[in-house]
């Protein structure tokens, strides 16, 4: 038996529940959207959803860790 009531045709919404704002991209890191996406997301219809999820692929580069920290600066040659 299926439960027809919870069956949706829109896209998912992308959250992966990693909910942290790059503070220099201004996107989030577990999903890739934009602040105003992520606060719009309910109110999208269809098309513009898709579009979005569309973009999240190419966002995920901009968001590359940095290769600093304690962890560079043990391995530093001297």
């Amino acid at each position: 038996m299926t439960d027809d009531v919870w069956t949706r045709d829109e896209p998912l919404s992308p959250c992966t529940k990693v909910c942290q704002i790059h503070p220099e991209m201004r996107l989030c890191i577990g999903c890739y959207r934009t602040i105003d996406e992520i606060a719009r997301w309910s109110r999208l219809s269809d098309t513009e959803r898709r579009l979005i999820m569309d973009a999240l692929p190419d966002r995920a580069p901009m968001l590359a860790r940095r290769r600093g920290g304690r962890a560079a600066r043990l391995h530093k040659k001297p």
